[in-house]
């Protein structure tokens, strides 16, 4: 499924390590195909993707969201 979220990234310290993006309303998505730009991103970003309910990852923190775009948000 396609969507649009808005968050903040963490880098979580889980096997190899992964990043994820927390929602405001406490939501995590473990991102895929990320930007090197997105990684550096100090404040909250509005991703866009889509939602993998057919992959796992070895972390497994919550869905898997495919990056197709970002921006950062004020």
């Amino acid at each position: 499924m396609n969507v649009t979220l808005i968050g903040k990234l963490e880098h979580k310290a889980i096997g190899l390590g992964s990043w994820v993006l927390i929602t405001s309303e406490g939501t995590t998505y473990e991102l895929k195909n990320s930007p090197a730009e997105l990684l550096k991103v100090k404040g909250k970003v509005k991703i866009t993707g889509k939602t993998r309910d057919d992959l796992m990852s070895l972390s497994m923190l919550g869905t898997i969201l495919e990056v197709k775009s970002f921006e950062v948000v004020n």
